[in-house]
């Protein structure tokens, strides 16, 4: 039996001492229950243990390009939308979308394994480093100058030095007392558990992130892969359902012509009924066809010049005509909305189906040289940065002002689904709902509000704080 991966790839003298430190940063800094700008440090913190233990390890310039600097700028700005943003679900989508690209920011180019591992590779790798970094640590642990010996008592005289003197400081200055008890943090057991859980997750994917790097999977090539020799079993389910498609936008056509009320008057649906009834089934057809047009593009013939003049004109057609189907998804759920009222889901299903669009732009854009192997990662990009899109524009502050328009229309606002956001909705809620209507609100708003230290100071949450509420 071969030896496994983890005891012949040599382990850098570097990746010990940087998985460390940037899990200690991570741990005094990272507000795990709240987004929070400790979030962006400890982001920073481990992006540069990856860099500077990578540089360390690598001679010349290491292993990271421009590319790998995109996606590692894309990671730091979802994380740092826990700075500006107090929605949780939002920034628990963020945090999602940072390890994606963050994955990816130290995957660098295509590897021969699939895209899916790309995303997770290094999540992947920090479990495999458990081995790789265990037996670094015994030899450090194991040398004959007793290097582990005299750091270890060096910390611990550090520790007891600051035991000793930093109480007798603050018992001595008022002001002094006030900066420890905000800086130190209550060292209750649950601390103490959240900082070794958090240092221990930190600290694997460092070493994950460096345990891929120094040993990566082979690049992939532009080789083509295996393709079907015959373009008939292609051509014929292509067309039929440019067909159909094409049969639907003409339905669609009459429709926009002939106004709503003619569909509803011929279909007996109330006009919510029509969009709700519709939607779904469109985002179905769009996912479907999205993965048909995929495995053309990977298995359909090109070699010929026929070949590729028939992949392009029929996924040509198809993209084009999923394009309206799109169009017409939105244009059904912005009526449901109108209807019913704008919430967090019907937003993000319209945030996917925009970027199915961008998707399929992507596909007509690859068909202009039929080269489609940078299509997933690019697909992955322009999701991560429709987030980081919709994080700036602040969807829940979009949705309430959506729905206060609504009421300002006449039709029905409720208060307890507003009233259910976070501290984003205090601006326009202030702005615009009348009192005691809007003290009432903003009173369940702030409601389970709570202190936070400076590593989960978050600017919506210090703005909400600000705001002078009346009697309810």
């Amino acid at each position: 039996m071969p030896p496994p991966k983890s005891a012949v790839i040599p382990l850098p003298p570097a990746v010990l001492p940087a998985a460390g430190l940037a899990g200690i940063g991570a741990a005094l800094v990272l507000p795990v229950d709240r987004p929070g700008v400790g979030w962006l440090l400890a982001g920073l913190a481990v992006t540069a243990a990856v860099f500077f233990a990578d540089r360390r390890s690598s001679p010349g310039a290491g292993s990271f390009t421009w590319a790998n600097a995109g996606w590692a700028l894309l990671a730091l700005a979802l994380l740092g939308m826990g700075t500006v943003r107090a929605s949780g679900w939002l920034f628990v989508l963020c945090v999602l979308g940072a390890a994606v690209t963050g994955s990816l920011a130290v995957v660098g180019k295509r590897t021969v394994n699939s895209v899916l591992y790309d995303m997770l590779a290094v999540p992947l790798e920090a479990l495999r480093a458990v081995p790789w970094a265990g037996r670094g640590v015994g030899r450090f642990a194991a040398r004959r100058d007793g290097v582990a010996r005299r750091i270890a008592l060096a910390v611990l005289a550090a520790a007891a030095l600051v035991a000793v003197f930093v109480p007798l400081l603050a018992s001595a200055d008022v002001a002094f007392a006030a900066v420890v008890s905000a800086v130190v943090p209550d060292l209750s057991v649950d601390v103490l558990v959240r900082w070794c859980c958090v240092f221990t997750v930190v600290a694997l994917l460092v070493a994950g992130a460096c345990y891929f790097l120094a040993s990566p999977p082979h690049c992939a090539t532009e080789e083509r892969p295996h393709r079907t020799r015959y373009g008939l079993e292609w051509t014929v389910p292509l067309t039929v359902l440019i067909v159909l498609f094409s049969v639907f936008v003409g339905v669609r056509l009459v429709v926009l012509f002939g106004g709503t009320e003619y569909v509803l008057r011929t279909s007996n649906l109330t006009s919510a009924e029509y969009a709700r009834g519709g939607f779904w089934q469109l985002c179905t057809v769009t996912v479907l066809t999205l993965g048909i047009v995929a495995a053309a593009l990977r298995w359909a013939p090109n070699v010929a010049k026929t070949d590729r003049l028939r992949q392009r004109v029929l996924l040509g057609a198809l993209s084009g005509l999923s394009l309206v189907l799109v169009g017409s998804a939105l244009s059904r759920m912005w009526t449901y909305q109108e209807a019913y009222g704008f919430t967090v889901l019907r937003l993000l299903v319209e945030v996917c189906e925009l970027w199915f669009g961008a998707v399929f732009v992507l596909v007509c854009a690859s068909l202009v040289k039929l080269r489609s192997t940078w299509l997933p990662r690019a697909a992955i990009g322009t999701a991560a940065a429709a987030l980081l899109v919709l994080a700036v524009l602040d969807p829940e502050r979009l949705i309430a002002d959506a729905n206060l328009d609504r009421a300002a229309a006449g039709k029905p606002l409720d208060h307890g689904y507003l009233a259910g956001f976070s501290t984003d909705v205090v601006p326009v809620v202030s702005a615009r709902l009348p009192e005691p209507l809007r003290t009432c609100v903003l009173r369940q708003v702030l409601a389970g509000d709570t202190p936070d230290g400076w590593p989960a100071w978050n600017l919506s949450r210090a703005s909400a704080r600000e705001v002078t509420l009346g009697s309810c």
